[in-house]
């Protein structure tokens, strides 16, 4: 750990303090936590699933860390008085330069379109506070890169949740665990149908200017992220894009081919014309050992094919990853209890609270999601040129 992130962690330490007793003797006191005051920029959707973590992380993970909603901002002054109220933030703002600056504060979420979250960002890194940043990290690489120079040494988290379900951890623990063995195929989709919806045309993420990008950003950004922590670097790939609805100015679906660093190939799918798809993120990994299999609409499950049992009994294990022994089972409920989406930003939160609190670095961070905005900018790049593009 370098000697700037160990002083930026070290103003969050919290002693454990003595106290003396009725009798005169020093007696060791359940250590007091340590508050952070979180100030939110954004009161939409995403918005509502931070806001939950914020809120149950303490029942789930122990740290000494205390959690408070200190400030909402958005730019509908009603709209964040009622959001404010069913959230239980303390204060409510429409100025988010104020707020990223305010001397109580401890924490910056971002949580708003793709455009804002450079400059909140960069202002929030300028006032010395944690940044947690909604993905993608930017609208383009340079900026990308500038977010990750300016926290760096600082703590800060991007909220690529779905590494956190534990299908995909337990994938993760079993590739460690050498029970993959070599790789060869890694294959990934994410299809969703709200494209197809034209009235959402009008909203953010469909306007270039507000979202940088279609689907691309929106779902292969979570497709990228989960195959690099799985899977390892892709070294090139060659993409097309493809927009269906007509005058639409970001992308509805990008396909891709790539190479893995690890010597294995992989091909990648999302699209938001997957009709009858809501959050349909999964993949298939092939090795020499065996196979898994994971999709987010059954997420409390993750296939298993082991290569070494009989070929007559070679199928997939539907195994349901709620423990025992299994990531996340001593958080949640008890072995074969079912968690749900939000439970993969709670494991997000308090994983981070856990490393913060021992001086240690979490990831995914602002430089893992800058070479997921290098990807994207590749399969731009690619699917522009039709032509393969190294990285």
């Amino acid at each position: 750990m370098t000697k700037v992130l160990a002083f930026a962690l070290q103003k969050f330490a919290y002693p454990l303090t003595p106290r003396v007793g009725y009798s005169g003797m020093s007696k060791t006191m359940p250590q007091r936590k340590k508050q952070l005051n979180i100030a939110m920029v954004g009161s939409g959707f995403i918005a509502r699933a931070h806001s939950n973590a914020f809120h149950q992380v303490h029942h789930f993970f122990d740290s000494p860390f205390e959690l408070k909603t200190k400030v909402v901002c958005a730019r509908d002054s009603a709209k964040i008085e009622a959001f404010a109220q069913q959230w239980d933030w303390q204060e409510t703002t429409t100025d988010w330069q104020e707020v990223v600056s305010r001397p109580d504060i401890d924490v910056v979420d971002i949580a708003v379109p793709n455009a804002l979250h450079a400059p909140i960002a960069l202002a929030a890194a300028q006032a010395g506070k944690m940044i947690f940043c909604e993905k993608p990290l930017a609208m383009s690489v340079g900026e990308a890169r500038g977010m990750a120079d300016a926290v760096r040494g600082k703590p800060n988290l991007v909220w690529f949740n779905y590494r956190r379900a534990p299908a995909v951890a337990f994938a993760r623990q079993l590739i460690d665990e050498g029970r993959f063995g070599e790789p060869f195929h890694y294959r990934s989709y994410y299809f969703n149908s709200s494209g197809a919806d034209p009235a959402k045309g009008h909203t953010w993420r469909y306007k270039r200017a507000q979202a940088g990008s279609g689907a691309i950003g929106d779902l292969l950004s979570h497709s990228l992220d989960m195959a690099t922590y799985l899977n390892g670097d892709i070294t090139q790939l060659s993409a097309m894009t493809h927009t269906f609805a007509p005058g639409r100015e970001v992308d509805d679906a990008a396909a891709l081919v790539a190479h893995f660093a690890n010597g294995s190939i992989g091909t990648f799918e999302a699209s938001r014309f997957g009709i009858g798809r809501r959050n349909g993120i999964g993949f298939e990994m092939y090795g020499s050992k065996g196979r898994f299999a994971f999709d987010m609409e059954d997420m409390n499950r993750l296939q298993f094919t082991d290569a070494a049992d009989h070929p007559s009994l070679q199928a997939p294990r539907n195994l349901l990853v709620n423990g025992p022994d299994q990531p996340y089972a001593a958080n949640f409920w008890k072995p074969g209890h079912i968690i749900g989406y939000e439970h993969t930003f709670i494991a997000t939160l308090g994983d981070f609270l856990q490393l913060l609190a021992k001086g240690e670095p979490f990831h995914p961070d602002f430089d893992d999601a800058l070479r997921i905005q290098q990807l994207m900018q590749a399969v731009e790049t690619s699917g522009a040129a039709g032509a393969w593009v190294k990285l």
